[in-house]
């Protein structure tokens, strides 16, 4: 499989300063050997784009950990406390998208559409600095698309060609991150052979994933945890 990569390799491909848009909501569909491998990288001044930033110590909270994130773009981050005395300590800037507006400005970003309007925000201190427009009376903020330097996803399988499925509701961010990077990496427990995957459950087609690493980590009670 030409695209099935080794970890370090895939790591690779981000570069200082990179955007990332990262899979997950908690630690659910959380790409976690790859997260595992950036963190014990040198890489530094990253921008992470996820729903949060993991739990203390596990997922993206180990990435916080590591020193290598100059941001971080999701909806809440009250999962991991290390993220808010981060924050506090002025270690790391935070951006807060609320989470309907942040899964939209991602499916923009895929679809090639600049950005859009909400009424999500108006009025508070997210609408700082952002456009308004009156429509039906009522008062909306333009929102910018989201794109990636690199997508960082969790699949549950993936064929030869790496078309991808995932496991229930491991799905959340991963399906719109997969079409919002230049490069698109993904995480998956298992290959398969093409064909072995029926057409109508490919969610991600192959022309969306550019590399493939495989998972390090067991399923255990319905948990990852580390082999």
């Amino acid at each position: 499989m030409e695209k099935l990569i080794g970890v370090s390799e895939a790591i690779g491909n981000i570069r200082n300063g990179d955007t990332l848009l990262v899979g997950g909501f908690g630690l659910s569909g959380t790409p976690l050997t790859l997260i595992d491998a950036l963190a014990g990288s040198d890489k530094k001044d990253l921008t992470i784009v996820s729903n949060n930033l993991g739990e203390a110590g596990r997922g993206l909270g180990k990435l916080l950990d590591s020193g290598c994130l100059k941001k971080a773009k999701g909806s809440y981050f009250t999962t991991n406390r290390e993220a808010v005395r981060a924050w506090s300590e002025g270690r790391l800037e935070i951006e807060l998208v609320p989470q309907g507006t942040l899964a939209e400005a991602v499916r923009c970003g895929g679809a090639g559409i600049a950005g859009f309007y909400t009424k999500t925000g108006a009025g508070t201190k997210i609408a700082e600095g952002k456009e308004e427009k009156v429509f039906d009376g009522e008062t909306y903020i333009l929102e910018r698309a989201i794109r990636g330097n690199v997508s960082l996803i969790k699949a549950l399988k993936a064929d030869t060609l790496g078309n991808l499925v995932y496991d229930h509701t491991a799905r959340n961010f991963n399906v719109g991150m997969a079409t919002a990077s230049d490069i698109v990496i993904a995480e998956v427990d298992e290959i398969v052979e093409v064909g072995e995957i029926p057409p109508e459950q490919v969610v991600t087609p192959h022309l969306f994933v550019d590399y493939v690493v495989m998972n390090r980590y067991v399923k255990e009670g319905g948990v990852y945890v580390e082999r």
